[in-house]
């Protein structure tokens, strides 16, 4: 599991974040602060740059310019992949992302890049005791 955060601690903070997808200038200037004792929300119309801030925030479309922190360390210039071994991840949400794949395979998903093997199989029964459909319909696509 993973350690309890600083409660007063920032645990993603974006400072200016300019993000461009193609020639149009999508996140202009885009600021905020996540801390680990609050609820931080994104709120907006369609085309407001919500999915553009969280591609941005994973370094799937990186900002041209400013700057990004996760749990104090600069994020803006990494691969997704250093993001998501930070410990900082987007869930898909919706029925089709993984229509072909069981519960228990979507689960299996998530440690992915966890090296604790052993640890593994303890936090897949914690989460099946936390929800106890998920584990009568482990099978199940």
């Amino acid at each position: 599991m993973a350690e309890e955060p600083n409660l007063n601690e920032s645990i993603l903070k974006v400072e200016d974040a300019h993000t461009f997808i193609g020639h149009h200038h999508i996140l202009q200037g885009l600021s905020f602060e996540a801390k680990a004792d609050a609820v931080t929300v994104l709120i907006g119309r369609n085309g407001a740059g919500k999915s553009t801030t969280l591609m941005t925030v994973c370094g799937v479309t990186p900002p041209r310019s400013g700057e990004i922190y996760f749990k104090g360390t600069p994020i803006h210039q990494m691969s997704t992949e250093k993001i998501v071994a930070l410990g900082l991840v987007q869930v898909p949400e919706g029925r089709r992302i993984f229509p072909t794949m069981s519960v228990l395979e979507n689960l299996e998903m998530g440690t992915f890049l966890r090296r604790d093997k052993s640890d593994i199989q303890k936090d897949i029964d914690y989460v099946f005791d936390l929800f106890p459909i998920l584990a009568q319909r482990r099978s199940q696509m």
